[in-house]
């Protein structure tokens, strides 16, 4: 049978020592808050609108104070305002819709007269 006592030796015990972070690590959520509103205004879909603005707060929020000191990225408000640029866009045919008889982009073609 096996003894009771602790057979580890306390002189080879290593403490724990957290690694040091990267600084100039990007994050793939800023990223995602400045080309969301892009695809939002190129496609005109509401849903990756919306998508842009929830990303664009959480990326604000979850911003460390040391991403907000450099000055290599961009400011997280410019990303929320881009992001409410975009939604509006979006929602802009609602409000201002485009002349009767005048194709949008969103259509086909006119076919060609022969």
């Amino acid at each position: 049978m096996s003894s009771k006592k602790d057979m580890r030796r306390p002189d080879l015990v290593v403490p724990y020592q957290e690694p040091a972070a990267k600084g100039d690590s990007t994050e793939f959520s800023s990223t995602l808050a400045s080309t969301l509103p892009m695809a939002a205004i190129f496609t005109r879909n509401k849903y990756i609108g919306w998508a842009s603005v929830v990303l664009s707060i959480q990326s604000w929020l979850g911003e460390s104070e040391e991403a907000s000191k450099s000055s290599t990225g961009t400011p997280s408000y410019f990303s929320i305002g881009m992001s409410v640029m975009a939604l509006a866009v979006t929602y802009l045919p609602m409000f201002l819709p485009p002349p009767p008889g005048r194709a949008t982009s969103t259509e086909a073609p006119a076919p060609a007269a022969a």
